[in-house]
């Protein structure tokens, strides 16, 4: 027993490495200015809690054929939490557990013990920024890991983690980014197919919402290559520098959260968990296909920033080859007369007359010398 705890260690921190490498994950920090809300450790158990991190706000929803009812907060039950989950799984065939903020430990560790959550996918869960999106199986339950993202002055994301099984689903969300509002008006006003469906197609549903979010990131990333390429071509500075790099980083970090995406939904497909029926796997194709999809457009971006640091260098050349043949024509200009003041106006011989100038002349003998010449002749 002693010799497979060690082993049981090392086979869950084997992949921690092949996730984000520290480059990333500092760009990460540095940019959005986040840290992770939990230290890594060998365990759920054993990691320490962010004093920054933010509270957790929990809304638990019923969903069924004819009814949808929220309980947050302000309208739970009488028992607590735990209680009103209890008494929704009686009273509703789906209910939906929604997490926004993973401050409140003691929360989420209830939420653990009911729906029996496992170590591992605690840790995945506190761990942000830590992983790839991912599908994992753990019997008759599954894990889902993704990001959302938004762009507005600066890219921004933030890790939704999905667990579900036969009757629930829980979603821990990391901070205000929301990929979840849509999903619950359109439950409230019983549009779509999702209070008739499992929690497989409400995974489905929010995964194919968060997805959606990634279009306005594009059109974000194209409005801001378009400016600079219109600043490089009209007026280009060294501001555009810093300016150029910024785009390809934020575009490298976009890659790397949405390309691990095709693989985590190609997971669904191959293990096929019982909670994912037909029905629900066909509009699975339709995310996997927006994923390819923004993919491709995302590789088309992180060229036309790579080109147009070579287009700007380009300008900055053109502009210096325009200045060189300014120069040039001046030069070319002013070389006679600097010519001739050299030679001749270094030659008056002052103390004769003003009248006389020495001349270069050659006598008979071939040899060089200076001739007083008169100017009145």
């Amino acid at each position: 027993m002693k010799d497979a705890e060690p082993k049981k260690q090392a086979q869950y921190q084997a992949p921690q490495d092949v996730h984000l490498t520290e480059t990333l994950r500092n760009i990460i920090l540095e940019t959005q200015g986040a840290s992770p809300i939990m230290q890594k450790g060998s365990g759920a158990n054993n990691t320490s809690k962010n004093p920054n991190a933010k509270p957790s706000k929990v809304v638990v929803y019923g969903i069924s054929n004819h009814s949808f009812a929220s309980f947050g907060d302000n309208n739970a039950r009488e028992g607590g939490l735990l209680a009103t989950i209890a008494e929704c799984q009686r009273d509703f065939p789906l209910v939906w557990v929604d997490v926004e903020g993973l401050g409140s430990v003691d929360i989420i560790d209830q939420l653990a013990n009911h729906f029996d959550i496992h170590t591992l996918i605690l840790e995945d869960i506190y761990h942000l920024h830590r992983q790839r999106a991912k599908f994992e199986q753990y019997g008759d339950k599954w894990f889902f890991v993704t990001y959302m993202i938004e762009a507005k002055k600066h890219l921004r994301w933030e890790q939704l983690s999905i667990f579900g099984g036969k009757g629930f689903l829980l979603t821990f969300q990391e901070g205000p980014l929301d990929a979840t509002a849509d999903i619950v008006a359109r439950l409230e006003h019983g549009q779509g197919r999702m209070r008739t469906e499992s929690s497989g197609y409400l995974a489905y549903a929010i995964v194919d919402s968060v997805i959606d979010g990634y279009y306005p990131v594009l059109e974000y990333f194209g409005d801001r290559l378009e400016n600079l390429e219109e600043e490089i071509m009209e007026r280009p500075s060294r501001k555009v520098v810093p300016r150029i790099h910024r785009i390809k980083r934020e575009l490298l970090i976009f890659r790397r959260v949405l390309f691990p995406m095709r693989e985590a939904i190609n997971s669904i497909f191959r293990l096929t968990p019982d909670n994912f029926d037909q029905n629900t796997l066909i509009h699975l194709r339709d995310c996997q296909d927006h994923v390819v999809q923004i993919t491709d457009f995302l590789e088309t971006y992180r060229e036309l920033s790579s080109d147009l640091m070579d287009v700007y260098l380009s300008s900055i050349s053109y502009r210096l080859n325009e200045t060189m043949k300014v120069l040039t024509i001046i030069t070319t200009i002013c070389a006679p007369p600097t010519l001739i003041a050299g030679v001749y106006g270094m030659n008056f011989r002052t103390d004769v007359s003003a009248l006389f100038v020495l001349r270069p002349s050659i006598d008979k003998n071939n040899n060089l010398g200076t001739k007083l010449h008169d100017h009145a002749e």
